[in-house]
Parts: structure tokens; C-alpha cells; sequence
């Protein structure tokens, strides 16, 4: 099959399932942290108040320019027929990687904080969601690095090509629903009062 044709949604089928799956599960701690935090916006906005906003910002950028490197990379393949430009693209990738981890170390940077001032899963309702929230998250990143170490090699080898980019699409889709969940996830526990 040609995938220099527009297939829609991009990928494979089964990455689709897992996507739905996954933004029910964040939709369904959204809604839970939204109906929680109607009970107690006082406790929350104040436990708000301790979160570094700054970390939180940087890793959306991080994820934001990460997501659009990943884009590039496929772009590139798609306009490229020879085997060298086409492992170009994977440089791309290095950086998709490398703000990947960025956010990884910031993450867990700001969890040890936490941990140090002796905020954990416990203090209250704001930081029991805000750590189970963070740490599944975080959780999908680390996947997401994963993907794109392994789109990365694939690259390298020159497997994709412009008429076989199904394995791209598939890590991309991924890692853009990793990017679109913190995008909600930023604004709702660090901004949102």
C-alpha cells in the first residue's frame, strides 16, 4: 500500500484503539480532579500555588517543539527519495528525543522537590491527583522516548521511505497524544484557578 497517500488517521489502526483508550482514561481523572476540586477550590488553589509553574511551562514548549520536530522528520522523508536525506530526517528525531528527556528531568526534578518538602500522594486531594495525574503522564513520555529512539534507528537504516511511512505515523500519532494530554493536563493543574 502506498503511503504517500493520504490515510487517515495515520498509522496503524491499533495505535488509534490505544489513543481512544488512553484520552478516556486522562478524560475520566479530568473530570474527577474538575468535580473534586468544585469541593474544595480554596485548598486546591492554595496547593496550586506551590506547584513550579516555570517547570510546567518549559515542558510544554518541550513537548510543543518536540511534537513538531517529529512532523518534520516525516515530512522530510516524504519529499526525499535518497537514502542519505532521508536518514537526515533523523536528526529530527534527536531532537524530539532530546526534549523528550528534557521534560523527563524536569519532571522528576519537581517530583523530588515535592518529595523534599514532604508533599506527597497523601497531603490532600489537589496533590493525590496532581502526582497520580503527573506520574501516569510521565509514564507515557517515558514510553514516548522509547518510540522515538526506535523511530530513530529506523530512520538511520533508512526503513521508512516516502512509500512506507506507516511505522512514523504510528510512533508520531503516539507521541502527538502524549503532547495534546499535557497541553490539557498543564493548564488544568498549574493554571486554571
Amino acid at each position: 500500500m502506498d503511503s504517500s497517500k493520504s490515510n487517515y488517521p495515520p498509522g496503524d489502526f491499533g495505535i488509534w484503539l490505544i489513543i481512544y483508550i488512553e484520552l478516556i482514561t486522562f478524560g475520566a481523572f479530568f473530570i474527577g480532579y474538575a468535580f473534586t476540586r468544585r469541593l474544595d477550590i480554596e485548598l486546591f488553589n492554595n496547593s496550586q500555588q506551590l506547584l513550579n509553574k516555570e517547570f510546567g511551562l518549559i515542558n510544554t514548549l518541550a513537548l510543543i517543539t518536540s511534537s513538531f520536530f517529529v512532523v518534520k522528520t516525516i515530512e522530510m522523508i516524504k519529499l526525499n527519495e535518497t537514502l542519505e536525506k532521508i536518514s537526515k530526517a533523523s536528526d529530527y528525531l534527536l531532537v524530539s528525543i532530546s526534549l523528550g528527556g528534557l521534560f523527563l528531568i524536569l519532571k522528576c526534578i519537581e517530583f523530588y522537590q515535592k518529595f523534599s518538602e514532604g508533599i506527597n500522594l497523601g497531603t490532600n486531594k489537589f496533590f493525590m491527583f496532581y502526582f497520580i495525574m503527573t506520574s501516569f503522564h510521565f509514564l507515557h513520555v517515558v514510553l514516548g522516548v522509547f518510540i522515538l529512539l526506535v523511530m530513530y534507528k529506523n530512520t538511520k537504516l533508512g526503513i521508512y521511505t516516502k512509500t512506507n511511512l506507516k511505522g512514523l505515523e504510528t510512533g508520531a500519532s503516539y507521541w502527538h497524544m502524549v503532547d495534546l494530554v499535557w497541553i490539557i493536563l498543564f493548564p488544568l493543574i498549574y493554571i486554571m484557578r
